[in-house]
């Protein structure tokens, strides 16, 4: 007795579905696993054992975390360095690959094989540092900002996009008296969603997590960023310490590891509570500039 080809159907589904489901639980787990830890307490943790649930609860791993007297100006300055680095990277981008987008530009080409090359050829980290020197960015909050308005990855992708959108409807408004720049805040961006909520994620994603910039280019305690300080947390909990200060971290049951796994915490938190919003665009944008059949 052989099988329909619908209950062949419904076995490879059935099958499929398992094997996804499965494939979830692993790239899951790991998260969860850290998130539990980070509520356990350290010493029980070393006996191990923990695999479900925190086997002895406690918020000491993040209040020793957030005792550190700099953490709440970190936090508003990463804060502040996401939120207007997203912005200004994302409009900045857009606007240049606008005009880039025009075929009729004059030195279009020129433009192009400078963004090529920019791309994928760097001056390297002392060049860098004696640009940022001379411009006046040591040590300052631009710093953070203006050096990441252009992206050349991005800028390539949002000019094939914008090079999709129909003429007819620039033309329309060229009609109607619009000019470039009443087109592109009126009839570009709002056809873009896809294109901006990705370079968005992405763009936020990376002034979050950055610290390399805060360690080498700013010396100021008050412009330390949130990464840089849970680097340091780490640094400092992986460092030596003296008896008494292992004496206190004992009785309190936090170890080296469960401060690493509450910064881990902390660190990626405010990302996943942000990219359920942007989901909806991030399938549609991550095929932005595909070559089309």
């Amino acid at each position: 007795m052989t099988l329909s080809q619908r209950q062949k159907d419904r076995i490879m589904d059935a099958g499929v579905a398992i094997a996804l489901f499965i494939i979830m639980l692993c790239m899951l787990y790991p998260f969860y696993y850290v998130l539990i830890l980070s509520f356990n307490k350290g010493t029980d943790s070393l006996l191990g054992g923990v695999y479900l649930w925190p086997r002895t609860f406690t918020f000491e791993n993040y209040a020793r975390f957030l005792n550190d007297p700099h953490w709440y100006q970190s936090f508003l300055v990463t804060i502040s360095r996401t939120v207007s680095g997203t912005v200004l990277g994302v409009l900045f981008t857009c606007l240049v690959a606008y005009g880039l987008s025009h075929r009729d530009l004059l030195f279009r080409k020129s433009y192009f094989t400078i963004v090529i090359f920019a791309m994928y050829f760097s001056g390297g980290l002392i060049p860098y540092y004696v640009v940022l020197r001379s411009l006046g960015l040591l040590n300052s909050f631009g710093v953070y900002i203006i050096p990441s308005m252009l992206s050349t990855f991005f800028l390539l992708i949002a000019i094939s996009f914008f090079q999709e959108i129909p003429q007819e409807l620039k033309e329309s408004a060229h009609i109607d008296g619009a000019n470039e720049i009443v087109i592109f805040y009126r009839i570009i961006m709002p056809v873009s969603m896809p294109l901006i909520a990705t370079m968005a994620l992405f763009t936020g994603v990376g002034q979050w997590n950055s610290w390399l910039d805060s360690a080498y280019f700013v010396q100021s305690e008050e412009l330390r960023t949130l990464a840089f300080r849970m680097m340091e947390v780490i640094n400092k909990s992986s460092a030596p310490v003296d008896a008494l200060a292992a004496a206190n971290k004992a009785a309190a049951g936090v170890t080296s590891y469960s401060l690493q796994v509450a910064a881990m915490v902390v660190s990626i938190a405010p990302i996943v509570c942000v990219y359920p919003f942007l989901q909806k665009f991030f399938i549609q944008g991550i095929m932005l500039g595909s070559v089309k059949g």
